[in-house]
């Protein structure tokens, strides 16, 4: 086969769609033995897939189509005229944003969330206003759609009306060799020396966004949790600024334990183990997913985890981390004090997160979308998910590329 990635829109590889793209491409490099892969990347992220250079062929894209608006015009006038050019069987669009209409070739696209129709004010209006209403259209123009959960996968039948049975749900991995438990006395001391980090504490890791990502309502538990006890824990968020971040920072400064809430921008993916094997726990309270792969690799770095149940969390953390529903201050307080004061507690949750951790692996994730690939490829003509279920049909369940989770 010839296939080709879009890679536009990892905005440097600062977001979790260029971690999805980034580690889906590494573990597709053995397949580059046998099939054609081309990368469409823009002029200033070429270094960022440096790995890939000599196992898949990279398409320089000029740097004046990075914009958004300009990147949605690009995908959908010029990409489908190189497809045609290079001769691809598959295009896959890794993000629903950037779908496209003509059929160049088989069409596979990524739909990582629907937070938009979950998380009111989640983006400004003109993306909300493109998500709601322009890739409705889209999505049912494309040969395979992968979802990278059940909840997901249910959200797109939901929303856009696509059977879920012609949905297939390819669950993210986790770099294995990247997050692991490690020596977790050497990271602390990596963390103490790089970032100032000596005493006990929860970790955060998201772009600073608001209010989908919820930091203000875990910074108002925080300050109940320091009022209440003399534990010398603090709080640090690792994660760049995005959309609403004032209004986080804001709260940091209004918080009379702000000198106990550390952010640290965005870091470096290497050091991300690191904090994670240092910390006491990992919170992660956002107000949807459609994964969540920060719990997931902080249980694979021996990381107690507390997570939000909303969107697909509940999914895919399962009975391994503390589940709570975000808007429940008072929930988060006591579960705050709970683990930093039960060292027996932490254990127990290391040791599940440890074993749950191990079902996710990008290499599995490689092959169930090299399968929905060939799937697409398979096709007779035209396009199939303008089918709905005929009336009084049963509701199917959407075809998934990696075995049932634990605790699910």
């Amino acid at each position: 086969m010839k296939i080709g990635l879009s890679t536009s829109v990892i905005q440097h590889g600062k977001t979790g769609v260029a971690q999805y793209v980034f580690s889906l491409v590494k573990a597709l490099l053995p397949y580059a033995q046998k099939h054609e892969f081309t990368l469409f990347v823009l002029e200033d992220d070429l270094d960022l897939f440096d790995f890939a250079r000599y196992d898949m062929r990279l398409m320089p894209i000029s740097e004046k189509f990075r914009p958004p608006v300009k990147d949605i015009l690009w995908h959908h006038v010029e990409l489908p005229r190189m497809a045609r050019r290079l001769g691809l069987d598959v295009l896959h669009i890794p993000s629903y944003r950037r779908m496209i209409w003509q059929h160049p070739c088989r069409l596979v696209a990524t739909i990582h969330d629907l937070a938009p129709f979950h998380v009111p004010n989640k983006y400004d209006w003109r993306r909300m206003f493109y998500a709601r209403t322009c890739v409705r259209r889209l999505v049912r123009r494309q040969h395979e759609i992968i979802a990278i959960s059940q909840t997901t996968a249910h959200d797109i039948n939901r929303f856009f009306q696509v059977p879920l049975d012609s949905i297939n749900v390819v669950y993210n991995g986790i770099d294995h060799d990247h997050f692991n438990p490690g020596n977790r006395a050497e990271a602390s001391r990596l963390v103490a020396d790089r970032y100032g980090l000596e005493r006990p504490y929860f970790i955060y890791v998201s772009r600073l966004e608001h209010p989908a990502k919820n930091h203000v309502r875990l910074i108002t538990s925080f300050n109940t949790f320091k009022a209440s006890c003399s534990l010398p824990w603090q709080l640090v968020f690792a994660g760049g600024d995005w959309h609403g971040s004032e209004i986080i920072h804001a709260a940091i400064r209004q918080s009379p334990f702000g000198t106990d809430i550390r952010s640290l921008g965005f870091v470096p993916n290497e050091d991300i183990p690191l904090l994670y094997r240092a910390a006491g726990a990992c919170v992660y309270p956002s107000l949807y997913e459609g994964f969540g792969l920060p719990p997931l690799e902080a249980m694979a770095c021996g990381c107690p985890v507390i997570s939000s149940n909303r969107g697909s969390l509940g999914e895919i953390v399962g009975d391994a981390a503390i589940q709570l529903d975000p808007e429940d201050l008072k929930q988060w307080k006591l579960e705050l004090t709970r683990i930093a004061a039960d060292a027996a507690l932490r254990e127990q949750l290391r040791a599940k997160g440890l074993a749950h951790a191990e079902q996710f692996d990008w290499h599995k994730s490689a092959a169930g979308t090299l399968a929905v690939y060939q799937r697409a490829l398979r096709q007779e003509s035209g396009y199939k998910l303008d089918r709905l279920p005929r009336k009084g049909q049963g509701v199917p369940t959407a075809r998934e590329e990696k075995p049932a989770l634990l605790g699910r």
